[in-house]
């Protein structure tokens, strides 16, 4: 069986929309093959839009579902004319995240699928995380599954993204949880240079490191608790902010980074890892893989450019076709809901 499907991924650190389009077939297993993947960065009108959708009231939050739906339709829609793609199955659409708050049992991933479908004339599924939070789960992470089924020869897949999270096999089962924030606070910090992030990681080299800031970063809770877990900007914005307020902006860069390094290499260390697949915009932060790298006894493995860059993306794509057939793309053993299960709305 050999399905081809478009995945579209915005995540929380705003860097732009992915969209790769890909064949996947199961003989014994599954293999993938990336046919097309594009970024789109995001125009200042809208990630202005997306960063301040936390603080919309309902009424304007609804509209801009809608609104970013159509914009992800058209963007699609784009993207298939200029490659001149065909046999397209269906398009599976993580939307972008305003608000996660798993316990208390609601997460909203905009852009309405239904629009995307208007748009583009071909199937959609969307919305894969709201089940598993009904459920009891996190609602994240959700790429494990493809971790288990597309990338299985590697001891783990750690993604250094807005938020940084690892998933591995842990007693013959997937597990999977977030360790800590990473570009979703740096390029926070780094736009006070007017750069949309730091670049290979110059900034941090440049600051010292706070050792008061960086004992605060440590000792925060979170960092404290059992898998699953999950983060999200809610929390970053009580918790990490104000940490930061009255530091030097290049010293709170390089403190966060050191942060940043210890938090991942304490899970990698702990759980005895041989070789890690690190993908997600952080991987281009030279500094942050030196210091990670330093700090772990384990290869940490940057594959081909359109792997880091996509890999959501793709895996996205995949749970598409998973819900498609019905099977199982929600791993209860990653985000701690009552059973594995086939997440994702149909358009």
């Amino acid at each position: 069986m050999k399905v081809q499907a478009i995945g579209l991924m915005s995540g929380t650190s705003l860097d732009g929309l992915d969209i790769c389009f890909a064949a996947f077939e199961k003989k014994k297993d599954w293999n993938f093959q990336i046919i097309k993947a594009e970024t789109l960065p995001y125009s200042q009108n809208w990630e202005e839009k997306l960063r301040n959708s936390i603080h919309l009231p309902s009424e304007e939050l609804l509209e801009l579902h809608s609104e970013y739906g159509f914009y992800l339709g058209q963007s699609v829609r784009e993207f298939i004319d200029r490659n001149h793609l065909e046999n397209i199955d269906l398009i599976a659409s993580h939307g972008h995240t305003v608000f996660h708050q798993p316990k208390k049992k609601f997460t909203l991933q905009i852009g309405d699928g239904r629009a995307i479908k208007i748009e583009t004339g071909l199937p959609v599924i969307y919305d894969f995380r709201s089940q598993d939070v009904l459920m009891g789960g996190n609602g994240a992470p959700l790429v494990p599954i493809g971790d288990e089924l597309l990338f299985s020869e590697y001891d783990a897949c750690l993604n250094l993204g807005g938020f940084s999270n690892i998933s591995l096999k842990q007693e013959g089962k997937r597990i999977a949880f977030d360790i800590a924030p990473v570009n979703i606070v740096l390029n926070r910090l780094a736009q006070k240079f007017n750069k949309n992030f730091d670049e290979n990681g110059d900034f941090a080299r440049k600051g010292k490191l706070h050792d008061d800031l960086l004992a605060k970063l440590n000792s925060l809770d979170f960092y404290k608790l059992y898998h699953p877990k999950s983060l999200g900007v809610e929390w970053c914005n009580e918790t990490i902010f104000p940490l930061l307020e009255g530091i030097k902006t290049e010293d709170a860069i390089a403190t966060f980074t050191e942060h940043v390094a210890q938090q991942i290499s304490n899970v990698i260390n702990l759980n005895h890892l041989q070789n890690v697949l690190c993908t997600g915009g952080g991987s281009y932060n030279i500094c942050l893989i030196e210091k990670i790298r330093e700090k772990t006894e384990f290869t940490v493995i940057i594959p081909e450019r359109q792997i880091i860059d996509h890999k959501e993306a793709l895996i996205f794509a995949f749970m598409g076709v998973l819900r498609m057939n019905n099977e199982i793309n929600v791993l209860s053993s990653a985000t701690g809901s009552t059973r594995d299960h086939s997440s994702g709305v149909w358009a």
